[in-house]
């Protein structure tokens, strides 16, 4: 054998063992299928958190009535409306003006004290409660369009795959390694 085939040879055995050396360094498998990466984007979730705000509302309200029965305004508007009504008339003329005016005297006292008494308003304060929500974007990985078989799909993985994803059995191995 000659030099120059012997050094042809060697030479040949140094690139065959630095291509592999190089192949098996760079985790690419020229026997594996690999699915072509076309466009990584990254993919945000956003997360809703619940929380209670307080505060203090006031209002206006009607008071309390101390009377309910409204005795006081018809108990008043009955003398004042006897009074006047005694003022009419003379003899059993005066004294029916007495009776109708105490009557009449009586029920207006009454609406007085009740129309008064709706209009007895007093503030009232609570503590109110509303539930708002917090968001925040975070991000949930990647979504991935790659091409297999000269079909372009989006598959969302835990991280970037680089510039191809491998494929077995017609399915992309979607682990890490």
């Amino acid at each position: 054998m000659n030099n120059t085939a012997l050094a042809g040879i060697i030479v040949g055995a140094v690139v065959v063992a630095a291509a592999g050396a190089l192949a098996a360094n760079s985790g690419f498998n020229p026997l594996q299928k690999y699915a072509t990466v076309v466009s990584v984007e990254p993919a945000f979730e956003t997360n809703r958190t619940p929380r209670e705000v307080c505060g203090d509302q006031t209002t206006l309200e009607q008071a309390p009535v101390k009377d309910e029965k409204r005795i006081a305004g018809t108990a008043i508007g009955a003398v004042v409306g006897g009074v006047l009504g005694s003022q009419v008339g003379s003899g059993s003329g005066r004294d029916a003006a007495t009776v109708a005016g105490a009557a009449a005297g009586g029920y207006a006292g009454s609406k007085v004290q009740k129309r008064l008494q709706e209009g007895n308003l007093q503030k009232k304060t609570e503590e109110q409660c509303v539930v708002v929500y917090d968001t925040e974007s975070v991000q949930a990985g990647f979504d991935v369009t790659y091409e297999l078989d000269g079909v372009q799909k989006v598959v969302r993985m835990d991280h970037d795959p680089g510039k191809r994803i491998p494929v077995e059995d017609g399915e992309l191995v979607l682990s890490q390694i």
